[in-house]
């Protein structure tokens, strides 16, 4: 049972939990948010649990709020994101509430979705309900930052992964890059495959390395695929034609409009024609498609244009403890152009951890705060 006060810091404990619940839609939710919810009686005690699973079926307040039954009227309400006001694939969880007999409800974040963006809060306002908004409101917006930035940016979140020796190249001279990273870490990078709604390789890529690109069956449908390419110079016997394991779309900007055309053989794959061939321009158009999070696995090419066009919010790097050596050996990125290290882009909020024999660096970039790049 919970102490009903209203001391901000009782709700802590409860929200993290809802926050634990929204996470469980990670893998299914998008295009939609991470939410979760608890419903508390009108005594205190917890009566009902829910997340949102997938697009089309039941808000997480409603998984909650039916758990509970009769037991919610006069209770608490405890939900990561602001509830909805609108008529989409399914009703309001406004009037939900409401009917429910909630007396009161505690909200991490207010939606940033124009369609509600505080309404819903007013709504449940307006029907004498007490709303106490911003309870664990930094981590509620961390978990969704891919959905609030799509929202307010019109562009899917951008991950950057690559896989390099400690010595810092992707492959030998050779061109041999299979596999610095360990078993392990190949399973992870399927794992973070499937909490991303595309993947993202240029046509080089496909063409050097034939790469399957699934999460290997951890999701279904998996990722869409996306051949992102300025020649469009194919044949049939890349594996990513193959469109029976997941749905693959090849972009391309008004240059390779005919030769992709022409491809006759791609009958499996969708075109996906941009107005330019700049990742701006994929991004916005995988926004359309409903992506809230995309994984850039390409060349150093086609990285370092994402990086400069601010298509990369975060990098995932996995350090394998080998040494390739070789002066003409890749590195993960091509040349910026910087001329001073006070140009350098910095990485914030990193966070370390190990893969088996392999180190995994993450961290958040931000494009903006470079002089050089602005």
């Amino acid at each position: 049972m919970v102490e009903l006060t209203n001391n901000k810091t009782r709700w802590i404990p409860l929200m993290r939990r809802a926050l634990q619940l929204a996470a469980l839609g990670e893998v299914n939710a998008s295009p939609n948010p991470l939410v979760g919810a608890i419903v508390l009686s009108a005594e205190g005690t917890l009566v009902g649990e829910g997340f949102h699973f997938m697009p089309g079926q039941p808000h997480a307040e409603i998984n909650a709020l039916d758990q509970a039954g009769n037991e919610s009227k006069g209770g608490t309400l405890v939900v990561t994101l602001e509830p909805c006001c609108h008529y989409g694939r399914t009703p309001p969880c406004t009037e939900a509430i409401i009917s429910a007999g909630i007396s009161k409800v505690i909200v991490a974040l207010k939606d940033p979705d124009p369609r509600v963006s505080g309404q819903g809060i007013v709504r449940l306002k307006e029907a004498g309900i007490e709303v106490e908004l911003g309870v664990l409101e930094k981590e509620a917006a961390y978990q969704n930052r891919a959905f609030i930035f799509r929202i307010t940016t019109g562009r899917p979140w951008g991950i950057l992964k690559w896989a390099m020796s400690l010595d810092g190249r992707i492959c030998l001279p050779n061109g041999a890059s299979k596999w610095i990273s360990s078993p392990k870490a190949r399973e992870w990078v399927h794992c973070l495959r499937s909490k991303c709604d595309a993947i993202i390789v240029g046509g080089q890529t496909v063409r050097k390395d034939n790469p399957l690109l699934t999460s290997r069956g951890l999701c279904s449908p998996e990722p869409f695929r996306v051949v992102f390419s300025e020649k469009c110079e194919f044949s049939k016997k890349e594996i990513i034609w193959n469109t029976e394991v997941a749905k693959t779309f090849l972009a391309y900007g008004p240059s390779c409009k005919e030769r992709a055309e022409n491809l006759n053989f791609l009958i499996g794959p969708d075109l996906l024609p941009l107005p330019n061939s700049t990742p701006s321009s994929l991004l916005e158009a995988l926004a359309l498609k409903g992506c809230n999070k995309v994984l850039w696995e390409c060349g150093p090419s086609l990285s370092s244009i994402a990086i400069q066009e601010g298509c990369v919010q975060e990098l995932a790097v996995v350090i394998a403890p080998k040494l390739l050596g070789g002066l003409s050996a890749n590195t993960p990125l091509s040349n910026f152009g910087l001329t001073s290290i006070d140009q350098a882009l910095s990485i914030e909020n990193i966070g370390l951890d190990s893969i088996d024999k392999d180190l995994l660096i993450r961290g958040s970039l931000d494009i903006q705060k470079s002089d050089f790049f602005s």
